[in-house]
């Protein structure tokens, strides 16, 4: 078992889709030591621009309110696509009618923000399940 208490065999991938700085930071810090290489963008389209163009990922932490594409619209064009990474929306927003709509955008999970590490090794853990 690796030393932050989670399995990790390889290498794992994390796309930060979020506009605010602050969060950005945060969820680049958990998914770091947890073992996970790391990139941050600050809008939906730049999520699916990053996957058009060949990038992939094992988890995309989704931001619901960006600028330029929105993270229901970034979904929704991520699995048109093909993409089958895990995609968790991580929202401010607390209505459940708004988390139920970005859900059915194709997420597999949806969490409060900000991430922290107790969330993280929970996302962890449903990912290399899904690998085995």
């Amino acid at each position: 078992m690796a030393a932050n208490g989670v399995e990790n065999t390889k290498q794992m991938s994390a796309l930060i889709v979020d506009d605010d700085t602050i969060i950005q930071k945060i969820h680049k810090v958990i998914m770091t030591k947890l073992g996970f290489k790391t990139q941050v963008v600050e809008n939906g389209k730049k999520a699916v621009d990053l996957h058009t163009s060949g990038c992939s990922f094992d988890v995309i932490l989704m931001d619901m309110e960006m600028p330029v594409m929105n993270g229901l619209e970034a979904t929704k064009e991520l699995r048109a696509i093909g993409v089958e990474a895990m995609i968790v929306g991580v929202t401010a927003r607390s209505s459940e009618t708004e988390k139920q709509a970005f859900m059915e955008a194709g997420l597999n999970e949806c969490i409060a923000k900000p991430l922290n590490m107790e969330k993280a090794k929970s996302l962890v853990k449903k990912l290399n399940k899904e690998d085995n």
